[in-house]
């Protein structure tokens, strides 16, 4: 029987770190559920992140990937946003 819902982590930086005030975050999702989701969700709970939205980018278990890419539990989520300075 499939699971209903997949569990990732999800590694905050820079301003997502700031809204959280945490380092990462365990995040129990739909199946099916995208990086795309992941990054909504987090847009909802804290709407200040919402300029932030169209300009992260999404990695998966140490690799870039697209908005659509589905999860699967146990998987290691990174959301990037423009990292700002030098």
């Amino acid at each position: 029987m499939a699971e209903a819902t997949v569990t990732v982590t999800v590694k905050l930086f820079a301003a997502y770190q700031e809204a959280y005030g945490l380092p990462e975050l365990a995040l129990e999702l739909p199946t099916g559920a995208t990086v795309a989701e992941v990054r909504d969700r987090l847009i909802q709970e804290h709407p200040e992140l919402e300029r932030w939205r169209d300009l992260t980018r999404f990695g998966v278990n140490l690799q870039f990937v697209e908005p659509n890419t589905p999860l699967q539990t146990g998987d290691e989520v990174v959301l990037i946003p423009p990292v700002s300075g030098g």
